[in-house]
């Protein structure tokens, strides 16, 4: 969400080739919302406004004595009186009916690489036209998307973009994928359903982001149009969850499992935070429980925290503790293990776990050589998972 930076990288004399090419790999700069909905097209062209500028019912609510209502979206199941807002704060009871306020409101519209979400088994090299709204169920202390998550809608700038003109520009503009992502995807579920059935149609790819912090019938119903989602499984005890995110660890394992059984590509990320989550003994314990719940083949992706928000006094987590982190996830018997936000790792590539060779390489967000083959390593024919075509 932050500016890349790139007037000050070549502007410094001090950096050396190799730093500059690792800095573009790892840092190129997307697409900004203005230019995806400004002038590229006249017919298209709008300025963000503040404040509410769409609402619409939810289907997951039920209705309560003395009209309150009850959210069934998603695990907080927020009780909430007349004039009165969720947890996520853009959903409001008024006169009794429960309704989204930021349908068709995204504030924040990239072109993404689709390894940014991070996807490391989904169309490699192609880009994701990612999208988001304001809020959030969960209230995580290290969030680095917070001026946009912990807002109110009303509060930032937005843009009015219905489901069919979101698809109409992905496809103008060449992406092979629509992204829900940067907040907590959930809790703007009626706008990424409506998108879904479109993109569907279009023959685009929808993935998501997502804390996994949602109820099994709208996750079902989501499934029907999903096609891959990478799940922060955040922690892997209920302090964390509490303490950090203020939320809950069982209903993600729950939303981990469905998403499994309903066969949507699924890939998990872990933020290790250096004395908050990083106990070997916990990481060993989550790795365990994915291999036996979810299968062997699930690509979990290690990620360094870097100090932000409410987190800024801690250190970022040493490369050497992510090294940690993928050597107990590989004893463990997961097969896909990667290590992100460290730019130039080995561990951003992926290798064939049956007979060891680099089968996609990769350099942060950008993609070399890749050698899977209909779905399979090019040397051993051993089937890799993920959406290849």
């Amino acid at each position: 969400m932050k500016a890349c930076g790139f007037d000050k990288v070549i502007s410094n004399p001090q950096l050396t080739k190799r730093e500059f090419l690792r800095f573009c790999a790892a840092s190129l700069c997307t697409f900004s919302s203005a230019s995806l909905f400004g002038p590229i097209e006249t017919s298209h062209a709008q300025m963000a406004k503040k404040g509410l500028i769409k609402t619409k019912l939810s289907p997951y609510f039920t209705s309560l004595a003395g009209g309150e209502i009850q959210c069934e979206l998603c695990p907080h199941r927020c009780r909430v009186a007349k004039g009165k807002r969720g947890i996520c704060r853009v959903r409001e009871n008024r006169d009794g009916k429960y309704y989204s306020l930021v349908y068709g409101n995204p504030c924040a519209v990239h072109l993404d690489p689709i390894e940014k979400k991070p996807f490391s088994h989904v169309l490699p090299g192609t880009t994701s036209f990612s999208l988001a709204t304001a809020g959030c169920n969960f209230q995580c202390k290290f969030c680095q998307n917070w001026e946009i998550s912990q807002a109110f809608p009303e509060d930032i700038y937005s843009y009015e973009v219905p489901p069919e003109l979101m698809v109409k520009r992905a496809q103008e503009i060449g992406a092979r994928s629509i992204a829900y992502t940067y907040v907590e995807p959930t809790i703007f579920y009626e706008y990424m359903l409506d998108i879904c059935h479109l993109t569907k149609k279009a023959g685009l790819l929808n993935v998501t982001h997502s804390n996994g912090f949602i109820n099994p019938t709208p996750l079902k119903n989501l499934c029907k149009v999903l096609d891959a989602a990478n799940i922060d499984l955040k922690g892997f005890t209920e302090n964390f969850y509490r303490e950090l995110c203020s939320g809950e660890l069982s209903p993600v394992l729950e939303t981990l499992k469905t998403l499994k059984q309903e066969k949507v590509h699924l890939e998990i990320t872990n933020l290790i935070i250096p004395t908050k989550n990083d106990e070997t003994s916990v990481l060993k314990e989550m790795c365990i429980w994915i291999k036996k719940e979810l299968g062997a083949d699930t690509p979990i992706h290690f990620s360094r925290f870097y100090p932000l928000y409410k987190l800024k006094t801690l250190p970022p987590t040493p490369v050497s503790t992510l090294d940690k982190a993928r050597e107990v996830a590989l004893s463990a018997g997961l097969e896909y293990v990667y290590i992100g936000n460290a730019p130039g790792h080995e561990a951003e590539n992926t290798f064939c776990p049956k007979c060891k060779k680099m089968i996609i390489q990769r350099t942060g967000y950008m993609v070399g050589e890749i050698n899977v083959k209909a779905g399979r390593c090019r040397y051993c024919g051993k089937p890799i998972p993920g959406i290849w075509a």
